[in-house]
């Protein structure tokens, strides 16, 4: 609980005393990288107050150029985890409700954070045809193709709108198998655990191989490779 607490301060600081100039920064610059950057790091810290190790495993295999890594989520953990150890920057899909969070929320957007609402079909769709415009711009991407956190860490069914994004901009879809992550931070639960988190990056799909009529053998390789990487005890029954 004393690290829960202490994460949560230092979370708090870092959003009221530093975040501000750093979008002050990124609006007069007009260059949200250097904000992108601080940020991982500021996330490290975070994961080092926590008493959590992330090893990495399969880095070799992250091909160059724009990409789309394509996670497992289990836990609140799963961002702060991997996003640092992806060498190039990326975007996320994230819930409408992140959006709404005063100061940070202004920062996720200069950083090209899309919001996703998963009621709306509409607003849905107009959320992947803008994270194909980024992609296409030469932005890659975090995504967690099953839409909500796994509660007892096992792989769920992937769904379709990462694989159409992969195919209708062209891009390889990088799998990546986190394990640990559920057992630092349950799902419906705010109290963080000290441990390991196992980054493992699988070999890459080349999406232009697939037509979107394809998507879901797409959809089904990548999950595929996501399992293979995965413990026994998170990967899907």
């Amino acid at each position: 609980m004393i690290r829960t607490i202490a994460v949560m301060i230092y979370v708090v600081l870092a959003l009221v005393l530093v975040l501000p100039w750093l979008i002050l920064w990124s609006m007069a610059t007009g260059d949200a990288n250097f904000m992108y950057r601080l940020f991982n790091d500021g996330l490290l810290i975070a994961l080092w107050i926590a008493g959590i190790h992330v090893r990495v495993e399969g880095a070799e295999n992250i091909p160059g150029g724009v990409s789309i890594f394509a996670s497992n989520h289990a836990s609140n953990i799963d961002p702060a985890a991997l996003v640092p150890h992806i060498p190039r920057r990326v975007a996320l899909l994230a819930k409408k409700e992140v959006f709404k969070i005063p100061i940070l929320s202004k920062a996720i957007r200069l950083a090209k954070l899309i919001p996703v609402d998963r009621a709306d079909k509409e607003a849905a769709a107009e959320s992947v045809d803008l994270a194909i415009k980024y992609l296409r711009e030469g932005l890659s991407f975090c995504v967690y193709p099953e839409g909500t956190r796994s509660r007892d860490g096992r792989l769920l069914p992937f769904k379709r709108g990462t694989f159409v994004m992969a195919i209708r901009a062209g891009v390889p879809v990088v799998p990546v198998s986190l394990a640990g992550t559920q057992r630092l931070m349950r799902k419906g639960d705010w109290t963080i655990h000290p441990g390991e988190v196992l980054v493992r990056f699988g070999t890459p799909v080349d999406a232009e191989r697939y037509s979107v009529d394809q998507r879901d053998e797409l959809r089904q390789r990548v999950q595929d490779l996501v399992a293979e990487g995965l413990p026994e005890d998170q990967k899907p029954v």
